[in-house]
């Protein structure tokens, strides 16, 4: 069987793709926007769809929800993204990687004024608040789903998109090694490293530019770590004190949660955000037995069975007592 075949998307799928497409080729006022807190797969999927309807018809907008963090300005075409009036006119909104519509940010004024909304995702906790829903949740990342469809809209992926498709799906796997990796995401992967993009200057700028600043509040917040359930459950914060005591920002806390998650006991690993004095933002991942997103959907939040997000009005230590003994049922 042919790759092209065996990479290919389910027939629904193919068919809801085709009629998005006939939207896009319908509406001139298009706009695409992705959630708050952009990370890697948000950021890579949105671009490449963005440049890829570029390539289609042209005169695609992408809307800035939020700042993107510094680890993605390397991205080809990171300069589409910008503020736009409200009050502009829109025909259709195109929603990538946001399992609602609270996720949007600004964007979900945006998605209530448009005419059509496309929503194209992964998480398994998508509410399909589309027109039409685009929610793959067996793909590994967003950026697997764009592919798919930027192949169905027949433009050539160039180095651009391949770039922004490979952070996407690089990112969203952990650089491969999360069980989300699967033999389609090495397929794909394998075709856009085809078209010849720079994969270690991308890995660079993904995996091996770390600040200073990062690095401090690096290991502050592991001094910060607590075990519970014999070593199985980690959880460690981070504090506005810590941020502005190493001149950090909240980006800078990429990858703290991937290294507790790698302390061989460690089952579930938990972050604290402190965002406000009475606002934390939860991230947990897990290995093999606990669905996170159980947890999380328990606070209006959302995202993987082996990570998810969520965020708890309360002050940190409130919200830590909270979110472990929600931890601790799940091993009982």
């Amino acid at each position: 069987m042919r790759i092209k075949e065996e990479i290919g998307m389910n027939n629904s799928t193919g068919i809801l793709m085709v009629e998005a497409i006939e939207l896009i080729k319908r509406y001139d006022n298009i706009y695409l926007v992705s959630h708050v807190q952009p990370d890697g797969d948000n950021i890579g999927s949105t671009l490449a769809l963005a440049k890829a309807i570029e390539k289609f018809k042209g005169g695609i907008k992408v809307i800035k929800v939020d700042d993107i963090p510094s680890d993605y300005q390397f991205l080809p075409g990171i300069d589409m993204i910008k503020n736009y009036d409200i009050n502009e006119p829109i025909d259709l909104l195109i929603s990538l990687d946001s399992s609602d519509l609270n996720r949007l940010g600004l964007g979900k004024e945006f998605a209530r004024k448009a005419k059509r909304v496309i929503n194209i995702d992964h998480h398994i906790t998508n509410d399909n608040f589309g027109d039409i829903n685009i929610v793959s949740p067996s793909s590994a990342a967003t950026g697997e789903i764009v592919y798919e469809f930027i192949k169905k809209m027949a433009v050539d992926i160039d180095k651009d998109i391949a770039t922004c498709l490979y952070t996407a799906i690089s990112t969203d796997t952990g650089s491969f090694i999360y069980s989300n990796t699967t033999y389609k995401t090495h397929l794909i992967v394998a075709e856009l490293l085809k078209v010849g993009i720079d994969v270690e200057t991308i890995n660079i700028n993904l995996y091996q530019n770390r600040s200073m600043a990062r690095t401090k509040l690096f290991i502050d917040s592991m001094n910060s770590l607590e075990t519970y359930l014999e070593g199985k459950v980690g959880v460690i914060a981070v504090t506005q004190e810590m941020l502005k005591a190493y001149d950090a920002k909240m980006e800078d806390t990429e990858g703290l949660i991937s290294f507790v998650r790698g302390i061989d006991s460690i089952e579930v690993a938990c972050l604290l955000k402190e965002i406000d004095k009475n606002e934390v933002k939860v991230s947990l991942r897990s290995k093999k037995r606990i669905d996170v997103s159980r947890i999380c959907n328990k606070f209006n939040g959302g995202g993987h069975i082996r990570a998810a997000g969520c965020t708890i009005n309360e002050r940190l230590p409130v919200t830590k007592d909270i979110i472990l003994e929600e931890i601790l049922m799940n091993f009982r």
